[in-house]
């Protein structure tokens, strides 16, 4: 066979192959624009020049504690500097970082770490209380190091002697940092909510972050020199990777420590804000504002909404208010965001009615995932492009984890077939464009967090006094989503509502208790298999 003309003598070397990672966009931002404000927090205000630096030293003081290849940073911290810091700094040695959603209880954020075999743990004042429980059930012993925000002081003391401050300014400005020698290499890893047992740890790698931060200025509409608020969690995965993306644009973080509404609109008023991202939970906080919070924007802020499509009276509202809402679909597999509602110009000529089927729809891929498509999982079939055929949303492409973290068993089930199965149910329409129509694995989304129906269910039983019970979500109009739970007592059973939301909030994270009980008979197959369908119909119309 002859030899290929294309290879012969053109192979890889350093001066025409890099690993793609996100760390370089930190680097060209610095060089190019290192006086540019990057990040806002109070009163604080650093540069690009000075972000650089403040993560290479981060960089450094982990090194100097042995920090290196493959090691597990955890940290469990709100929207501010330091978080963004360890976006850049964490990976920076070559370590994972692992961001704790800052909602668990005490026993899943034991699990966490010990799952991840942290060596190392960042934990801001506000959280130390339960990290200081976590740490006692744990087995692992890391070195813990205190956030104290001097911008917004926190009552709780530290939980050690470690000051993050300190910490950060014995490390070196000028620190090498190393880049990853395979772009494929772990950069972060985020727990899922669970379904049945202990939450799967999916690890994100360079790749994928890279070519996120492309997709997302494309998706999202951003442009040179962004200000975006961070109303998004950053322990969601990893900020949908904007702590990222805004540095490939060299834009301005503008943090938050807590979502209130007077603070989201002070900081889009007083920074000129043109991006957020956020969960419907946010767009009710900001439209049920009182009028005294409520500030004039000078300009049109572009909101990107995860989750359940608004309702056309609330997209109305958003429009009226001065946002332009852009609907976005993914999971954390897919590194946040990986499908988005392309929007034609040709739609504005629709009725109100034929626009509000259009933007009901999740969308088309990202430009970064390679495939998208709805199959039947058993045959991997594509089902038929008509919008009505269900079958299981697929993803593909270098915007997919790497896999589950120590579970070869749910990594390969995850990738069947070469696709990952996304567990949701949808249809596929002649255009290309996706819709969910239901959840395959019963997870209830409130105010952008997967709650397993499955989860509050086995706390549920777990009641004296519960004969059978489901769990299904209550369409909400604050959170998008919200549990109901329906209940068939035992026999001279006295239990209240208010009694068994109690016992859940002893066993569960507050936002996963169901904030409805119905007392009654639970519908049933002949076989005894709760009709969790009749459920979700019964919850549609209380």
């Amino acid at each position: 066979m002859p030899a290929n003309p294309f290879e012969q003598g053109l192979g890889k070397n350093p001066a025409n192959f890099q690993p793609l990672s996100p760390l370089t966009q930190l680097e060209r931002a610095a060089a190019i624009y290192p006086d540019h404000l990057a990040i806002i927090h109070g009163k604080l205000r650093w540069s690009y020049r000075e972000l650089y630096a403040r993560s290479r030293q981060l960089a450094s003081s982990l090194a100097n504690k042995s920090v290196g290849i493959n090691d597990t940073v955890s940290v469990m911290l709100p929207n501010t500097p330091p978080m963004i810091e360890a976006h850049y700094g964490v990976p920076m040695t070559g370590a994972v970082l692992h961001s704790i959603n800052t909602r668990l209880d005490p026993e899943i954020i034991a699990f966490q770490l010990d799952h991840a075999d942290t060596k190392v743990v960042i934990v801001d004042r506000e959280f130390a209380v339960v990290m200081a429980k976590a740490l006692e059930i744990a087995k692992v012993d890391p070195f813990v190091i205190d956030v104290n925000d001097t911008e917004f002081p926190q009552d709780s003391g530290a939980i050690s002697d470690n000051d993050y401050e300190v910490f950060v300014q014995r490390g070196d400005p000028d620190f090498r940092w190393r880049m990853p020698t395979d772009e494929w290499d772990a950069i972060t890893l985020n727990y899922t909510s669970g379904t049945t047992g202990n939450p799967k740890g999916v690890v994100y790698h360079h790749r994928g972050a890279a070519l996120m931060c492309y997709a997302n200025v494309l998706a999202g509409d951003l442009g040179r020199h962004p200000v975006y608020l961070w109303t998004l969690p950053m322990f969601h995965c990893n900020g949908w990777c904007f702590p990222w993306t805004l540095s490939a644009v060299a834009g301005t973080h503008v943090c938050l420590r807590w979502v209130r509404a007077k603070a989201i609109f002070d900081s889009m008023a007083d920074h000129g804000v043109t991006h957020l991202c956020g969960a419907p939970i946010v767009m009710s906080t900001l439209l049920g504002a009182p009028a005294e919070e409520k500030r004039e924007l000078a300009n049109k802020v572009q909101f990107i909404t995860a989750a359940a499509p608004p309702p056309e009276a609330v997209l109305a509202s958003m429009a009226e208010a001065g946002f332009n809402v852009v609907h976005v679909y993914g999971l954390t597999e897919t590194y946040g965001p990986s499908v988005v509602n392309e929007w034609h110009n040709s739609w504005d000529d629709l009725s109100s009615s034929e626009q509000a089927a259009k933007k009901a729809r999740q969308g088309v891929r990202y430009a970064a995932l390679e495939g998208l498509t709805v199959m039947d999982p058993e045959t991997m079939v594509p089902v038929p492009a008509d919008g009505e055929t269900l079958g299981e949303v697929m993803f593909r492409g270098n915007i997919v984890m790497k896999g589950y973290l120590k579970n070869e068993a749910a990594t390969e089930e995850a990738f069947a077939g070469g696709w990952f199965h996304s567990g949701d149910l949808g249809v596929l329409y002649p255009d290309g464009y996706i819709q969910l129509k239901d959840r395959s694995k019963d997870i209830i989304i409130s105010g952008g967090e997967n709650i397993s129906s499955i989860e509050v269910e086995d706390v549920l039983y777990k009641h004296p006094d519960v004969a059978h019970c489901a769990v299904v979500a209550k369409p909400d109009e604050k959170w998008g989503e919200t549990p109901i739970a329906y209940i068939e007592l035992k026999p001279s059973s006295e239990l209240t509502s208010e009694a068994v939301i109690e016992f859940c909030k002893e066993h569960l994270a507050a936002f996963k208790c169901p904030r409805f009980v119905e007392f009654g008979e639970v519908p049933k197959t002949s076989t005894g298999k709760i009709q969790k369908f009749k459920l979700r119909e019964m919850a549609a119309q209380a």
